[in-house]
C-alpha cells in the first residue's frame, strides 16, 4: 500500500474551503470510488489553522498511476489554483511481511 500526506496550505481558510469543494462537487467522492483507493480523508491541523492534510492511500502504483493520469487531477489543480494553495507532500510505502511491529506494545486497541 502506498500512503501520502498532502499538506495544503494557502492564507486565512483557503485549504478548508478547498476541503469543502473537493467534497460538495463529488470529487472526493469520484476519487474514493477509483479502483485502487483505500481512503481519501481530509483532516486539520489543530496548530495550523491554515492547512488542511490530505491522507490518500492507493493499493500499488499501479492504481496510483491511474490517478494521476485521470481528468480529474486537472480538476484539483484548478480547485488548488481557486484558493492559491502550496503543497507539501510525504509517501510512505508499507512493509509486507516485515514481521512483528516493533510499535505494537505501544499501541491501545
Amino acid at each position: 500500500m502506498i500512503v501520502i500526506h498532502l499538506f495544503y496550505t494557502g492564507k486565512g481558510d483557503g485549504a478548508r474551503r478547498f476541503a469543502e469543494e473537493m467534497e460538495s462537487s463529488g470529487l472526493a467522492n469520484a476519487i474514493r470510488s477509483r479502483e485502487g483507493n483505500m481512503g481519501y480523508d481530509y483532516y486539520y491541523p489543530a496548530t495550523r489553522p491554515d492547512t488542511v492534510l490530505l491522507i490518500d492511500r492507493w493499493r500499488d502504483h499501479a492504481a496510483l498511476d491511474a490517478h494521476h493520469a485521470s481528468p480529474v487531477m486537472g480538476q484539483i489543480a484548478a480547485l488548488r489554483e481557486k484558493y492559491d494553495l502550496h503543497m507539501q507532500v510525504e509517501r510512505f510505502i508499507a512493509r509486507e511481511n516485515e514481521g512483528e511491529d516493533p510499535d505494537r506494545q505501544f499501541i491501545r486497541k
